[in-house]
């Protein structure tokens, strides 16, 4: 199950984003914001990541104006690894590379094509894990006040 959440920049976004699930098969649950009414995106990340972090979902999908605040809300949320991503190879290395758990995305910078092929390649791409475990594993170890650079 993919979390979704947006605030009113990402409202439009979060919408096609749910529509083309459905046509591929993946089942999500949105968070909101179910308006294009002005709200606060950190609310929505909180909300969002908080299923992430609690197993209820395994990965979530944010969409603000420009993707950078919804990103730095979801990052506060202990346990999330979110990146904001606006083209492919990020998308694709995020997961591959940080174990990304969280895309975020803006509504306002880009089109729902390219959206679309992010949120696919962020789904579809699995952890690469080796190397890159004792990276996350110290991120996870800032995060925890534990880290000893």
């Amino acid at each position: 199950m993919i979390a979704l959440g947006a605030d009113h920049g990402g409202f439009a976004l979060k919408e096609e984003i749910k529509q083309h699930l459905d046509d591929i098969g993946v089942p999500y649950k949105d968070f909101g914001t179910h308006s294009p009414e002005s709200i606060d995106y950190a609310k929505i990340a909180y909300k969002t990541c908080r299923s992430v972090v609690d197993g209820e979902c395994e990965k979530a999908i944010l969409c603000c104006g420009t993707g950078i605040g919804i990103s730095m809300a979801a990052n506060k949320v202990r346990g999330i690894r979110a990146a904001c991503c606006s083209d492919y190879f990020s998308a694709k290395f995020t997961r591959l590379h940080n174990d990304a758990n969280a895309l975020c995305l803006g509504g306002r910078v880009l089109g729902v094509g390219l959206a679309l092929e992010l949120v696919d390649v962020f789904l579809t791409t699995e952890f690469e894990g080796g190397r890159h475990q004792r990276r996350v594993d110290q991120i996870t170890a800032i995060e925890n006040g534990t880290f000893e650079g």
